[in-house]
């Protein structure tokens, strides 16, 4: 027989409507690595938002790009594959119609959400702009790098907001340029100049491996890349490293403030306390580390990146968390889908973070794979593996195969390459075995079974 009170919970339950599912905002910028936060320990660069996101959520400070360059990272964000997988870097081709219906927005929009996309989407060929008609909201390519873009993209944003209603969750994706340098542009970093006086009294510190001896150990081909190119274009000397990395924090600096004044959007649009905001970035950057600009390869500066994750939602305790497991790109969308109650599809090659973001302690990944298979002339490709002890790296069309072998847990900055060293041969052997797994399971993956990290 059913007590009164059991029956008074059980017509409770009943009638109390079904909860929500979140909206969700989902913020990008571009080249931004992970230490360029306040809440990441960096004393000059002001990003006060992204900090108070962090304070009251969770940040992740070990996440990384499977590629470090934007159209093959950006494909991974939407995808949860790896380069490997979804192509879209070797042969420079846009996601097909099949590949795009497993991405997170177009899964999001086929399940009831309002989906909107601003800024750069980014995937496949140069031309490529937003996909027609995949987003409910969209702003078109924006253009190239410019001063105000970000602004302009925050207002966006905003007028997004304006035309959403809490009958229909939304996710809003927001690819900001920034702080992406402008190339042909002898300034580089095209900030507003109300950013100007931002660092003007500040030094920034040189890298310990900015140091020439640390580029002179490179090898031959890294030395004339496309990285040592666009070294000399913003950090060749003592002045013009200066001026370029406080360039670089000014447009972090307004990406954080467009931040801002989404945040506030959704506070007044009464969406805040049912919003998820997860902040992060494409790919790292170097500062003049080993003598080299921009990204590309499998160094520390260059494939690690920021990842901020806020839901209002969370217990006080789960809130101002930081996180040390190796977290990646690809977990994006299995984690946004998971988040939106959408089953993500059984080949997505990235983990849901929900365990993370909520305080348990589980069973993670132990290595990861990287590859970079873009076809410039001046940017080598190289495949490789990395864990929380090592970083394998092989330069994939150097003849004989150049490999090297970092010991990170010692020696951080990858001041020295183990792989000719006979007294490491051992590990050296161990990271070949697990590069050739994990080659040979992405090689056999299929969209229509279920994958699994090799073990």
């Amino acid at each position: 027989m059913v007590s009164r009170r059991d029956f008074l919970s059980m017509a409770a339950a009943v009638a109390a409507p079904e909860k929500s599912p979140p909206n969700i905002v989902f913020l990008l910028a571009d080249d931004q690595r992970w230490d360029a936060m306040g809440c990441a320990g960096n004393r000059i660069i002001q990003t006060p938002n992204v900090d108070r996101l962090a304070a009251r959520g969770v940040r992740f400070e070990n996440n990384f790009c499977t590629t470090a360059i934007c159209n093959a990272s950006r494909a991974s964000i939407f995808s949860g594959l790896h380069e490997k997988c979804h192509r879209t870097n070797i042969i420079r081709q846009d996601f097909t119609a099949d590949q795009y219906s497993r991405t997170y927005p177009a899964l999001l929009r086929k399940n009831g959400y309002r989906t909107g996309f601003i800024g750069k989407y980014g995937v496949g060929a140069i031309s490529q702009v937003v996909r027609k008609d995949a987003f409910d909201y969209t702003t078109g390519n924006p253009g190239p790098e410019r001063q105000g873009l970000t602004r302009q993209m925050g207002e966006q944003a905003l007028d997004f907001l304006s035309g959403c209603s809490r009958k229909q969750p939304f996710c809003l994706s927001v690819s900001f340029r920034a702080p992406h340098a402008r190339d042909p542009d002898p300034r580089q970093y095209l900030y507003e100049e109300s950013s100007a006086p931002l660092y003007e009294n500040v030094t920034i510190p040189v890298p310990k491996t900015a140091a020439p001896r640390y580029f002179d150990m490179m090898p031959p081909f890294i030395q004339k890349s496309e990285s040592r190119t666009r070294w000399g274009w913003r950090f060749d000397t003592p002045e013009k490293y200066q001026q370029m990395v406080k360039g670089y924090y000014r447009l972090i600096t307004e990406i954080d403030a467009a931040v801002g004044r989404i945040v506030d959007g959704l506070a007044k649009s009464g969406f805040a306390d049912n919003t998820v905001v997860i902040y992060t970035s494409d790919n790292g950057y170097f500062l003049a580390e080993h003598g080299l600009a921009d990204k590309w390869y499998l160094f520390e500066e260059s494939i690690r990146t920021p990842l901020v994750y806020f839901d209002p939602r969370l217990p006080a305790r789960a809130r101002g968390k930081v996180r040390g497991e190796d977290t990646l790109n690809i977990d994006l969308a299995p984690t946004i889908l998971s988040l939106a109650g959408v089953k993500p599809p059984v080949a997505m090659q990235g983990r849901d973070l929900a365990p993370l973001i909520n305080g348990r302690r589980v069973p993670w990944r132990r290595d990861w794979f990287y590859s970079h298979g873009y076809p410039h002339p001046k940017i080598p490709k190289s495949e490789g593996i990395r864990n929380g002890r090592w970083t394998y790296i092989r330069w994939v069309e150097s003849e004989p195969l150049l490999e090297q072998l970092f010991h990170i847990e010692v020696d951080p900055l990858e001041e020295q390459s183990l792989a000719g060293d006979p007294a490491y041969g051992r590990q050296l052997n161990a990271m070949q075995k697990r590069w050739q797994q994990w080659n040979a399971a992405l090689e056999a993956w299929r969209p229509d079974r279920d994958w699994q990290d090799p073990t």
